[in-house]
């Protein structure tokens, strides 16, 4: 019933964005350490962070357009 998934594909398809939008909300966020692309750590964090920049917003909302829409807007 689960399987397991890398961090970098969570991040790459958008919802690593998504969730911390949703919680920056509430004074939280997750944040994943890494070094040289290997990811070394991941924890949830409490922070002052209220949001993120327009740029940020864009490619997040594009990237989850792209993973899990791109089906559903596809031109019959």
């Amino acid at each position: 019933m689960i399987e397991k998934r890398e961090w970098e594909e969570f991040r790459e398809s958008g919802l690593f964005w998504l969730v911390n939008t949703f919680l920056h909300a509430f004074g939280w966020a997750l944040v994943v350490e890494s070094d040289g692309g290997k990811i070394t750590g991941a924890y949830p964090a409490r922070c002052h962070y209220r949001g993120f920049s327009e740029e940020s917003n864009t490619d997040g909302y594009q990237k989850i357009q792209d993973t899990f829409l791109k089906e559903e807007w596809k031109d019959d």
